[in-house]
Formats: C-alpha cells, sequence, structure tokens
C-alpha cells in the first residue's frame, strides 16, 4: 500500500443563513461579529469573529431580513447599514434577484 495518493482539494462549503443552499464560501458573503461586537461585512473571508454566510442574491437578503436569520447566527443584533452594504455588494456582483 506504498505509492502517493493526492486527495482532491474540494471546495470548503458554507451554507446561507437565508435559503439553506451549500455553496463554496467563495461565492458568499460572510458578515461578522468581531470580538468586540462590532458587526461588519467581509468580503475577504479573513476577519477574525463569529461568521454568517449569505448568498449575494437580493432575494436571500431580503429572506435573511425577514427571519432575521443574520442575527440569530451571530448572535446579535445587525445594524440596518450592514444590510443596505450587502445590498450594494450584490449590486456590484450584478446578482440580483435571480444571483
Amino acid at each position: 500500500m506504498g505509492g502517493s495518493s493526492k486527495r482532491l482539494m474540494t471546495p470548503r462549503l458554507r451554507k446561507c443563513v437565508a435559503c439553506g443552499l451549500e455553496r463554496p464560501k467563495t461565492e458568499l458573503l460572510r458578515v461578522v461579529r468581531s470580538p468586540g461586537g462590532d458587526v461588519s461585512v467581509n468580503d475577504k473571508g479573513a476577519s477574525p469573529g463569529r461568521g454568517a454566510y449569505i448568498c449575494s442574491r437580493i432575494e436571500c437578503l431580503r429572506l435573511a431580513a425577514k427571519k432575521n436569520a443574520l442575527s440569530r447566527a451571530l448572535k446579535h443584533p445587525v445594524p440596518k447599514e450592514i444590510y443596505t452594504r450587502i445590498e450594494e455588494l450584490c449590486v456590484d456582483r450584478g446578482c440580483g434577484e435571480n444571483g
């Protein structure tokens, strides 16, 4: 059983807090609550703290807001400015309604 076996690298999947679909984390937006309690949108996915992922689709953003999904996932209130920032990023990515 010698020989070298190369493991295929599979993308790290994360679940959207709104729709529940699993996608590679590079396709999702990350919202993070820092250890100090600040909530921000983390484009790079590298900020420390508790994170929640959301599809970059307007419909997922609306569903997350309706279900209060980001606040529940982060265990902290999410300011309206965060939802505005996510919407801007969705528009920038051209993901609109159908993502």
